[in-house]
């Protein structure tokens, strides 16, 4: 541990110490007479309680619906943590609410689960539908994530987990620029993805849309001769691996053009990045130590480095995108956050970048127009889809 880390330790446990939470509830009205309260609870409450009761539909127009999600998860895979349990996820979970409110003015609460059962965890966020306008899931392990979001596309409000999608699509806006740097189009580029979790197979999906990646894992290339597949990884073959190429990601690192690590620390060395193409791109986002360092990987011959550090150019961070998505997709009212929308984020986050240089491919995570882009490309793309009915 080095002395930054051990700083930023004891400095964050002072302070959720001496808070006990990051986040509270407030009142938005001043109950301070007999009147006040009768208009806030009894008998006046029973007004806008029946009204609600004879159109349901209306629940947002009287109460903080609208604009509240919920943070759920089951501290299965909590940051670079593993799976440390609810209790131990709840301050990131209060952390992730108090970003909802900082950049996009949305009310969250956290939930963290005392189970990991898919099939519990469904039906309990299932039950949570009339209370929040949207669901966050957080840091719920592979592949249990990724079949809990997909079964819960139906519930009629958006379902979004961003370890998968938030990164995603981050990285797509990321190498959409990096793409404009090196002077190479996206659709014909060779790309390798080392790591199939969540966050490697939502980036496969999302990338298959302009070209056919190459994912590998801990075991090598995941091609139709592999024999030892789950089920999210054979899924994934039919939008990747198009050549059914195999063998070990230095292997598939031959000529790459591009270079995406969500997996483990120090895993690639500058010998590795001059194998690759001229002008290659290496997003490194393993966390808090990269694959590899972005001095070697430029020593290697990388143009363009991207990490998931806030101490180096190019940070691939997920509050680029979820406050964003959520603030357009409650004020749209979408039931559910479809791949055009994911794009739609991609690219209209990319395009704040006038002009992309090797050092700045995506925006900082503070500069006030990225919510407004965001939110407005979801309001769009949701139009779009509507009028195209």
């Amino acid at each position: 541990m080095n002395k930054n880390t051990s700083s930023f330790d004891e400095r964050s446990i002072a302070l959720h110490a001496s808070l006990k939470g990051k986040i509270s509830v407030e009142s938005k009205v001043s109950v301070t007479t007999k009147d006040e309260l009768a208009l806030v609870y009894s008998p006046g409450v029973a007004a806008p309680c029946l009204v609600i009761a004879e159109n349901p539909e209306r629940v947002n127009d009287f109460t903080m619906r609208g604009n509240m999600i919920a943070v759920v998860s089951d501290g299965s895979a909590v940051l670079g943590l593993g799976n440390i349990g609810p209790r131990a996820s709840l301050p990131v979970m209060e952390g992730k609410a108090m970003l909802f409110k900082q950049f996009a003015d949305i009310d969250a609460f956290p939930l963290v689960l005392n189970t990991q059962d898919v099939d519990e965890i469904v039906q309990i966020v299932r039950a949570l539908e009339p209370t929040f306008g949207g669901i966050n899931l957080e840091d719920i392990s592979s592949p249990r994530c990724i079949e809990i979001e997909e079964r819960l596309q139906d519930l009629g409000i958006p379902v979004f987990h961003d370890d998968q999608w938030g990164t995603a699509i981050v990285v797509l806006a990321g190498l959409l620029n990096a793409s404009r740097v090196v002077k190479k189009s996206l659709e014909d580029m060779n790309i390798v993805i080392n790591g199939a979790g969540a966050a490697g197979l939502a980036i496969a999906k999302i990338l298959s849309q302009y070209v056919s990646p190459v994912v590998v894992d801990s075991k090598g290339i995941i091609s139709q001769l592999r024999n030892d597949l789950n089920s999210e990884k054979k899924k994934i073959l039919s939008h990747t691996n198009k050549k059914d190429i195999s063998g070990s990601l230095q292997d598939a690192l031959v000529d790459a053009d591009v270079f995406i690590g969500v997996s483990v620390a120090q895993l690639l060395t500058r010998e590795d990045i001059q194998t690759m193409a001229q002008d290659s791109i290496v997003f490194a986002l393993a966390n808090p130590i990269p694959e590899i360092m972005p001095d070697e990987a430029k020593a290697g011959g990388a143009r363009v480095v991207a990490t998931g550090r806030s101490d180096f150019p190019n940070q691939v961070n997920n509050v680029l995108v979820f406050p964003g998505l959520f603030r357009g997709a409650l004020d749209a009212h979408v039931p559910t956050i479809t791949m055009d929308m994911k794009l739609a984020c991609a690219r209209a986050l990319a395009f704040t970048i006038e002009t992309p240089t090797e050092d700045v491919i995506l925006p900082d995570p503070f500069d006030p127009r990225i919510v407004k882009v965001i939110a407005q490309a979801i309001k769009d793309s949701h139009s779009q889809h509507q009028s195209s009915k």
